[in-house]
């Protein structure tokens, strides 16, 4: 069933209207640490730094995933003279992003999607082109947007069937929103028919730029002082966890240790805040844990090494060849993007449940660079056999880092597609 009613007005109405309760979500988001109290004034719209005199490019990416795969757009704006201006929506796609920003660049957070939150937003920074990642589509957002006829370009857009079969239920509003898109640029060719026939306009299937990421960095003096805490141990890390998953991680751990009694499994929750929920459990279990928020000094590790920071797995897929990623093991899951690991030379283990990242699991699975598990005896199993077998490990990593090498060149074609608006606004600069 389809609805054509006014739904863009009425929309806008009702998030107007309870603009005056964003401050209770933001308290409650901040009690969840999903918020940086510090900061929480951006999310109503006020900003807190001064905008820099000259052309300005702002790019929004919602969470982690989508804000490292801008990285390589940044630079390339950076590159022809724009400030650039990231803005993200959780407080810890800015801790990850922000240090791996290029030199000048700045980060703010997204404001609420209320009309005079980004109205003020946007009116303070002024930018010459949004740059909007994936699936970010907010009513208010892109109405404030195309109010002030700022060009709007999705990169790297994706929808899943199942948006699709939302958006498709109301089509005139959905058409309303893409309107203002001067250009969508998606992932996939499912991708791209799927926003042309919700309405978009413009649109080109350039390849997914999660692919070309580089490698998360590491940071030298914490890398060596790790590597020679942990030594010859046998060594897993098990990224991205979220809830039900460490459960299992740490029966895996409790079933490996009777083979391996040194083994070290670092676990890397999703959400770091979760680290002493996961330590209590292991306790629970019997099993020393530490958390690495809560070290004061080295000292030897334990078989569960909670690894509860933010943006440091590059530094822990460095010390592991083989690798588990999590959000895949436990219900509908989605999985969470496996390049970062493949990239650094790690074996990839994941679950059934990776619809969000299909494609790279299938191309790392098909070129043995990946492998998929059931439930967490099989997961041991293929852990035992690779921690035993060290010549299938490096043949299996090497075979990951490959794959996802031969799927990089999205961030080229993107670039060569955003080019002609960078010569408009030169254009319009020197007019």
């Amino acid at each position: 069933m389809t609805i054509d009613l006014p739904i863009l007005p009425l929309y806008r109405a009702v998030s107007a209207g309870l603009a005056p309760l964003s401050p209770l979500l933001a308290y409650y988001r901040c009690r969840r640490g999903q918020e940086d109290p510090a900061r929480v004034a951006e999310r109503f719209g006020h900003p807190s730094l001064a905008r820099p005199p000259g052309q300005l490019a702002w790019f929004h990416g919602a969470s982690v995933g989508e804000s490292l795969a801008l990285l390589p757009l940044l630079e390339y704006f950076a590159g022809r003279g724009f400030n650039i201006l990231l803005s993200t929506g959780t407080a810890t796609a800015a801790a990850v992003v922000a240090p791996r920003l290029p030199a000048g660049a700045f980060h703010q957070y997204l404001p609420f999607d209320v009309p005079k939150f980004l109205g003020r937003f946007l009116d303070h920074w002024q930018p010459d082109l949004a740059l909007v990642a994936e699936s970010e589509i907010w009513p208010n957002l892109f109405t404030e947007i195309r109010r002030r006829r700022i060009p709007l370009v999705l990169v790297n857009a994706r929808i899943s069937p199942r948006s699709f079969q939302r958006w498709r239920r109301v089509p005139s509003f959905i058409a309303s929103l893409l309107e203002g898109v001067d250009l969508c640029l998606t992932q996939s060719e499912a991708d791209g028919e799927r926003f042309i026939e919700l309405g978009m306009r413009s649109v080109q299937v350039v390849g997914n730029l999660k692919y070309d990421v580089l490698a998360p960095p590491a940071d030298p003096q914490a890398l060596a002082l790790l590597a020679g805490r942990i030594g010859a141990r046998p060594t897993w890390v098990a990224a991205s966890t979220h809830p039900g998953e460490d459960a299992i991680i740490i029966g895996v751990h409790q079933a490996l240790a009777v083979r391996f009694p040194d083994l070290l499994t670092i676990i890397v929750p999703r959400h770091p805040r979760r680290g002493a929920e996961i330590a209590k459990f292991a306790a629970e279990r019997g099993v020393p844990a530490l958390q690495r928020s809560r070290e004061t000094h080295a000292t030897a590790l334990p078989g569960i090494y909670i690894a509860d920071t933010a943006g440091e797995l590059g530094l822990f897929y460095r010390l592991a060849s083989v690798s588990f990623i999590g959000k895949s093991l436990v219900g509908s899951g989605g999985g969470q993007n496996p390049i970062e690991a493949a990239r650094l030379g790690c074996a990839v283990l994941h679950g059934p449940h990776v619809g969000n990242f299909a494609e790279v699991y299938r191309v790392l699975d098909d070129a043995r660079g990946g492998a998929q598990i059931g439930d967490g005896d099989m997961l041991a199993h293929v852990l035992a056999v690779l921690l035993t077998d060290r010549g299938k490990l490096r043949k299996m990593s090497r075979a990951a880092s490959e794959a996802v090498e031969r799927l990089g060149g999205a961030a080229a074609a993107t670039m060569a597609a955003i080019e002609p608006h960078i010569a408009q606004i030169m254009l319009n600069q020197h007019a």
